[in-house]
């Protein structure tokens, strides 16, 4: 792994790719995944590029990979996903691989069209066994009826659907048979009834079981019914509002022997066309499986091919159309890797002229790379979205991965919560490798990615937490208290002291709800208590009040600490872009308004801890009223907390104030002469390098050959400053903004830091909340009933930490990290305007079936 300190070094190369070796130099280069490439071609149209073609191969091989993973997925036939990623293809197999893949395309559209056009002819032949079955009670035949015409039968005591009454009158008799679905019954019956004017009988009963609809496959309920009419116009009618319903129509035997007949031959081609349907599946589901075994390596073949031909398309040809020219990014340790990769390539496809590698000098910015591990990762992503590093400039990450999870930790110190927020973490680690984990959903996901940073957090709530000598709000008294209460009875006391100091009696023991500890009484206060809070606070009135002081100063301590060493990074970034003269002009005056201001503000706090007694601390005065006395220049002399208190503070308001005129103008000032003839000569007397509005390190990038190499090139390069476009309105414009954001982000940053000591408080007071409200309810129920009452009491505290201590606290704590170090951090001197560094690597393809789906 690089260096995470700053982004690794760049170099722009152009390679030189014979016509015959540029597929096998590209897969080569793209299992290493060290370069980026350039578009070369940016003005040529997508459509227009001279692989184009070779591309829509490539996606017509995974449209045809996608429909072979949708028809495997619906056998319900596992897809055997290797581990191993397969080399893409070489050129002369992708046509065989084409041809094959295609000509198993054809076969199965044709088996499976024939699949389901046996399934629809047997689902229609159940329908009409289905609807014969139940029509054959609809109407009451006669099998010995002989057709008589010499007497008309009275209508009221035959039925009128009766065979034999409707050949006696002569009638031309029709019939309708067939199935509809359910919902659809009434409105069709409705529609008869106003279309035929009554001319029709309609008679439906419902199918017992639901059947399978031929052409769309949905399983519902059928209404068999059956219509009987008269005339031929009535026919039509009837057959048209069939077809507008979507019924499913069958012929109806006009006779029983007809009816049998039909009968027996439908069982006899249902029984036919399942035997025909059960062997064309399992031909298809052999083909399928056979097809099953080699499509996770085709389709990871195919997306690499692909990727390889859009590389391609970035690059241009020489004049002869013999030989590909590539520029792309490369780190510069990875050149070797470089060169080898082309070697590898060339080796492969058997060419006579090998493929090489030619490094170029260029001005303009490369991209940013920093290699990351699974630990450093999920810091780094976490600098990346406030923004990309510039090149070469100092990375956060590396002091993010300590300084995120304690923030973090100030504002959710407590033993217990963070414990099992390490516990958990922990879990994810060691079964990192868990596929339902690296597979998971993108919440679970995103717990996942970031494990590392979830076990630093809890690992540092546990540290903070007996700092603040806090478990699931209550304290624990690991090594005795450093007070004793004893000390503070008269009887043990002389009679000087007795009147000298306020001492506990029985009588004050017995009539007073609240007593003071004194610490001046010799043998109250026998010491601090080794490591946090003295557990003796959680008994005491004023805890929040103690608490909140000391997290308040803690607070501020921090925060100005973490500011201060910001501005210390962005000397880092002047030295090495060679710009000095930013340290002096800029970076000291932004450290002098710092620290002599809020650094004088902790050494007030500090030298007040550290001066001041017990017995004293009555005397001592209020480091709020003397900061502000700071700048109000009080005319009545204060007692101060040390002497010649007021001389100092002149001098740093000095010190300050002469701070900000060159904060201002100091930089501005500066360039504009040097861009008046005075460059040169700065650069010979004053060690200053050549000043360019971009950096140094584009400069370096020109040549082999380093600045160091001799004065001649130096008064070219400020030769070349001269003649470039300088506007000193914009550069004072820019350099004020700046300054006025810092003075007055100072202050409010150092303000915002207050957030730890708020949402440690808000920790605190919720968790405390939470064990009164209910484990001290179920701990205070009597032995008869407590037990039973604990056991749900203790779940539903546990539930209740989980969801609210832990997640939504830990998500706000989370959050106000994450500011803490974009906004009052980061900004000191973190610019964040780079591009990253993306490399053609097949590594970055997703090997994933779902997304094949389409």
């Amino acid at each position: 792994m690089g260096s995470l300190f700053r982004s690794e070094s760049m170099c722009l190369a152009q390679l030189f790719l014979q016509s015959g070796t540029a597929y096998e130099c590209l897969s080569a280069l793209g299992e290493k995944g060290l370069v980026q490439f350039r578009d070369l071609n940016q003005n040529v149209s997508s459509f227009q590029r001279k692989f184009v073609g070779e591309v829509k191969r490539c996606e017509e091989l995974e449209r045809i990979l996608a429909y072979l993973v949708q028809e495997i997925h619906r056998a319900d036939i596992p897809l055997p996903e290797g581990e191993a990623s397969p080399p893409a293809p070489p050129l002369k197999q992708v046509l065989e691989m084409q041809e094959q893949l295609q000509k198993l395309e054809v076969e199965l559209r044709e088996v499976t069209k024939n699949k389901e056009k046996l399934r629809k002819n047997l689902l229609e032949l159940i329908e009409y066994t289905h609807m014969l079955r139940v029509t054959k009670t609809f109407v009451r035949r006669n099998v010995e009826f002989e057709p008589t015409y010499e007497e008309f039968p009275p209508l009221d005591s035959d039925s009128l659907l009766d065979y034999s009454s409707m050949q006696r009158l002569g009638a031309k008799l029709g019939f309708v048979s067939g199935l509809i679905s359910q919902g659809k019954v009434e409105a069709f019956e409705r529609m008869l009834w106003r279309a035929c004017k009554g001319y029709t009988i309609v008679t439906c009963a419902e199918l017992d079981e639901p059947l399978e609809d031929p052409e769309t496959g949905e399983v519902m309920k059928w209404h068999v019914f059956l219509i009987s009419f008269w005339g031929e116009q009535i026919g039509h009618k009837v057959k048209k509002i069939c077809d507008c319903y979507h019924c499913h129509v069958y012929p109806y035997p006009s006779t029983a022997a007809e009816r049998q007949e039909i009968q027996e031959g439908l069982n006899t081609r249902i029984q036919d066309l399942y035997t025909v349907l059960h062997k064309t599946e399992d031909y298809l589901r052999q083909v399928l499986c056979k097809a099953a075994e080699s499509v996770y390596t085709r389709a990871i073949q195919v997306k690499k091919m692909k990727a390889i031909y859009h590389m391609l398309n970035m690059c241009s040809f020489d004049v002869t159309n013999k030989c590909l020219i590539a520029e792309v990014w490369c780190p510069e340790a990875d050149l070797q890797g470089l060169r080898w990769a082309l070697e590898d390539g060339s080796r492969e496809s058997g060419a006579t002229i090998p493929s090489f590698m030619n490094r170029i000098p260029t001005k303009e910015t490369p991209p940013t790379l920093i290699r990351t591990n699974k630990f450093t990762e999920g810091f780094q992503n976490i600098v990346d979205a406030y923004g990309v590093g510039s090149y070469r400039e100092v990375n956060p990450a590396l002091f993010t991965i300590i300084t995120f999870p304690f923030l973090f930790a100030v504002m959710f110190g407590d033993f217990g919560h963070g414990f099992v927020m390490f516990l958990f973490a922990l879990l994810l680690v060691l079964n990192e490798d868990h596929p339902r984990l690296t597979q998971s959903q993108e919440i679970t996901r995103m717990f996942f990615n970031g494990r590392y940073i979830l076990l630093l957090m809890g690992l540092f709530s546990v540290y903070t937490g007996l700092i603040y000598n806090d478990c699931f709000s209550k304290s624990v008294n690991l090594f005795g208290s450093g007070w004793n209460v004893s000390a503070m009875y008269s009887a043990g006391h002389s009679a000087a002291e007795r009147g000298r100091m306020a001492l506990w009696n029985d009588s004050v023991v017995k009539h007073n709800r609240v007593l003071q500890l004194d610490p001046s009484v010799p043998g109250v206060f026998q010491g601090p208590y080794p490591l946090g809070i003295d557990p003796i606070w959680n008994l005491a009135t004023n805890r929040l009040t103690f608490l909140n002081s000391f997290k308040m100063k803690m607070s501020v301590i921090l925060g100005i600490i973490h500011m201060t060493f910001g501005v210390v990074l962005g000397i880092f970034n002047h030295l090495h872009f060679r710009k000095k003269f930013n340290i002096y002009l800029v970076s000291v005056p932004e450290l002098l308004f710092m620290l002599c201001i809020f650094g004088y503000l902790i050494f007030m706090i500090f030298y007040k801890w550290l001066v001041y007694s017990a017995e004293t601390s009555r005397a001592a005065p209020s480091i709020l009223i003397e900061f502000i006395n700071m700048f109000l220049f009080p005319g009545s002399a204060t007692s101060g907390l040390y002497s010649g208190q007021e001389h100092v503070q002149r001098l740093l308001l000095a010190v300050t104030a002469l701070s900000v005129p060159v904060l201002f103008l100091g930089k501005p000032l500066f360039l504009f002469w040097l861009h008046n003839g005075r460059s040169c000569f700065g650069v010979s007397r004053g060690g200053y390098t050549l000043v360019r509005k971009d950096s140094e390190e584009e400069v370096s990038l020109l040549g082999s050959q380093d600045v160091e190499e001799g004065s001649g090139r130096l008064e070219d390069g400020c030769r070349a400053v001269t003649g470039e476009e300088f506007s000193f309105g914009e550069i004072l414009m820019t350099q004020a903004i700046h300054s006025i954001e810092y003075c007055l982000g100072c202050i409010s940053n150092t303000a915002s830091y207050l957030r730890l000591w708020a949402l440690s408080l808000a920790h605190a007071q919720l968790s405390d909340v939470l064990w009164a409200m209910l484990m001290r309810v179920g701990l205070r129920v009597d032995t008869t009933y407590g037990v039973l009452l604990l056991l749900p009491v203790i779940a539903l505290f546990a539930v209740l930490t989980v969801f609210i201590l832990l997640v939504m606290e830990g998500l706000s704590a989370f959050l106000h990290a994450i500011r803490l170090h974009w906004v009052e951090f980061q900004n000191k001197f973190y610019v964040g305007a780079g591009t990253k560094f993306v490399p053609f690597s097949f590594r970055r393809l997703s090997w994933k079936f779902s997304d094949e789906e389409a």
